[in-house]
């Protein structure tokens, strides 16, 4: 497919995510002192801001990408989850397949900066797992959703904070496969092995060594160990692609028993990693779905990535940067 109608192509897709939200605060200042009653840097606060995190950011980044994008959540009954509500319809998010929980506390992560770094980081969050009366109304409620507007793609977004608990897993894999919507999956330890028949399965190095269990000194450096990692996680899961990111040493993408592709990282001044995964799984979900080509979903979606570690903070992708860059390492 021609870049140019791929990126154009993306204003008319439909992706839902469904997972773990989180409101990110940054808290900006300065710090020229220690304090005198601990060995603490003393920073004077000079901004705050509220940011969309977690599937919340990942739901950002389709958007970024021209997608008109809906999250199914359940997030907290608290003063957070009104904030991150607002911002995600200010965002333009539709929320319809959204719940709230008085059982349940918004996941918050506030971040004090000062001097181009990160001091400190305060969380605030719930890691149980839905509970029943609140587990089989919102399976329900994105069941119907599903059925009723039929997007073409659907990203889990796990981040074990008990949204996708392995029941909600399979009832909506399960359904995205009987109406053809394309699925994929960010995920973490505790569900690593739950997303049974998902199209897209991607996971960093660190997962998937913790994932499978895999010695510590095994060697994942080959593209030959690199398939055989795909080939195991291919007998538990029955997916379709294992797209593996690996840090500074780029990406690796597998489809089947067939094509296979091992992608170099580009040269970039890394500020902050802080949710390149979700720009990553956003741009290869949207790439694929259009596509169904893995070199192509794999070359986008790892200058994607690059771009964000550019900035200080859980940042989307900027499309017009990101076109503008697949130009000039891709070529024509």
């Amino acid at each position: 497919m021609n870049r140019n109608d791929l990126f154009e192509r993306m204003n008319g897709l439909h992706v839902a995510i469904i997972g773990d939200v989180m409101l990110d605060n940054y808290w900006w200042g300065d710090t020229e002192r220690i304090s005198p009653e601990a060995p603490v840097p003393i920073v004077a606060l000079r901004r705050r801001e509220s940011r969309l995190g977690g599937a919340a950011n990942v739901a950002l980044n389709c958007k970024a990408l021209g997608a008109r994008v809906s999250l199914c959540t359940v997030l907290g009954a608290d003063a957070e989850g009104e904030q991150l509500w607002q911002l995600a319809e200010e965002a333009g998010i539709d929320m319809q397949a959204s719940r709230k929980s008085a059982h349940r506390a918004t996941t918050t992560k506030t971040r004090v900066i000062a001097r181009h770094q990160q001091m400190l980081r305060l969380d605030a969050e719930t890691t149980e797992d839905l509970c029943t009366e609140e587990e089989h109304p919102f399976i329900d409620l994105v069941l119907r959703f599903l059925q009723r507007e039929k997007p073409q793609a659907l990203i889990f977004e796990d981040y074990n904070k008990g949204v996708l608990k392995e029941n909600v897993i399979q009832r909506v894999i399960a359904h995205c496969q009987e109406i053809g919507i394309v699925t994929s999956v960010d995920p973490k330890l505790k569900n690593f092995l739950s997303f049974t028949g998902v199209d897209i399965f991607k996971p960093n190095l660190k997962e998937v060594r913790e994932g499978l269990q895999l010695p510590i000194n095994e060697d994942l450096k080959t593209v030959a160990a690199l398939a055989t990692v795909h080939q195991r996680l291919q007998e538990k899961l029955q997916h379709k692609i294992t797209f593996i990111t690996l840090s500074e040493r780029g990406v690796y993408a597998k489809e089947g028993d067939r094509n296979e592709v091992l992608i170099p990282s580009h040269l970039r001044n890394i500020a902050d990693v802080s949710g390149a995964g979700d720009t990553v799984i956003a741009c290869a979900t949207m790439v694929y779905t259009l596509s169904q080509d893995i070199q192509l979903m794999a070359a986008v979606s790892n200058i994607a990535g690059g771009i964000v570690c550019e900035s200080v903070g859980v940042v989307p992708i900027d499309k017009s940067t990101l076109i503008a860059e697949c130009d000039r390492l891709l070529g024509e």
